[in-house]
């Protein structure tokens, strides 16, 4: 039985090598967007985001992504370490570092190990602390909203500009392929004396 369970934890420690958290993403970030981005440096078994229990609507902004090998996770973690690595056009840099066992909420008992949960009494040397720390939460949890709710309108903002600019240079192109085959380009071509290239070439003017 106790072989059993020491079987179990040494594959459960082989999984955390080959995993890669990832932080700083936006909670518009999918799976799809995940796997897309890292299949570059290997194939990707599988995408499990961290919930965020802090904040009201779950928006997950961390990940756990394992590679199919240990070397491949070390190549993402060393190449999003090394170069700025955006997702899905978000404007912040995704961060990586290797995974450890307490990221995951369903690891297995580390055999031998034993846990104690005990009461605090208010006359406990430890009850200040465990008040001051309950308190720090609650602060944190305050200013990750607000920084949160900053985030998205700034991303919301973001993507309005990006899709307004992609629709403006789409009628720009779709202007210029108008004037090309109703010939206006090349009857100005000719009042400027400029060469249009030939049709069956990418549409210029030298």
């Amino acid at each position: 039985m106790e072989s059993g369970k020491q079987n179990e934890y040494a594959a459960f420690e082989e999984k955390v090598r080959r995993t890669v958290y990832l932080d700083n993403l936006s909670p518009n970030v999918t799976e799809s967007v995940v796997r897309t981005a890292l299949d570059q440096y290997g194939t990707v078994k599988s995408v499990e985001f961290i919930p965020n229990y802090l904040e009201p609507r779950n928006m997950p902004q961390c990940a756990l992504v394992e590679m199919e090998k240990e070397k491949q996770a070390k190549v993402v973690i060393s190449t999003l370490s090394e170069f700025p690595f955006m997702m899905s056009g978000m404007p912040r840099p995704v961060r990586a570092r290797a995974a450890v066992a307490e990221m995951f909420g369903d690891r297995p008992r580390m055999p031998g190990r034993q846990i104690r949960i005990r009461w605090l009494d208010t006359a406990d040397p430890d009850f200040e602390v465990a008040s001051k720390l309950k308190q720090l939460v609650k602060r944190h949890a305050t200013e990750t909203a607000v920084m949160l709710k900053h985030q998205l309108e700034k991303e919301e903002k973001l993507a309005k500009q990006q899709g307004e600019t992609l629709k403006a240079n789409y009628k720009k192109y779709e202007m210029i392929d108008s004037l090309m085959a109703d010939g206006a380009a090349r009857r100005l071509a000719r009042c400027y004396n400029l060469r249009v290239s030939d049709d069956s070439g990418p549409s210029t003017f030298h």
